[in-house]
């Protein structure tokens, strides 16, 4: 007997009836002992299990507020010292919700800037 290849397989498919098919997958469950409701739901766990082992090394640093205004000369300092802007641009960026100071940054060094910023009284957030 000649192999059936997957190719030859899925043109027979095409050709069969809704009835056909299902006796076929019912043929498929009692002959392998195959619960395809079984095989979905193990997949899934296996694929959301393999996503919480993946951690994030790059980070983008986000400063959500300067926080008390007597602190946000302190605050632009920092962000020139941080990204080499000139004192008009750190401070728009310091004025801007939500500005991206850098980003894919190794996750070490985000934390480092953040813990930095948030010592002068900003808010900052690590995406």
């Amino acid at each position: 007997m000649a192999k059936l290849t997957k190719e030859v397989f899925i043109e027979a498919l095409k050709s069969m009836t809704l009835l056909e098919i299902k006796e076929l997958v019912d043929g498929i469950k009692e002959e392998f002992g195959v619960d395809p409701s079984n095989l979905v739901s193990s997949n899934s766990n296996v694929s959301d299990s393999q996503g919480e082992k993946v951690e994030k090394t790059k980070a983008t640093v986000i400063l959500k507020t300067f926080g008390d205004a007597g602190k946000k000369i302190a605050i632009i300092k920092e962000i020139r010292e941080i990204t080499g802007l000139g004192i008009l641009d750190a401070k728009k960026l310091a004025e801007t919700p939500n500005a991206v100071i850098k980003k894919d940054l190794e996750k070490a060094e985000a934390e480092e800037i953040k813990n930095k910023l948030e010592k002068l009284g900003a808010t900052v957030e690590l995406e």
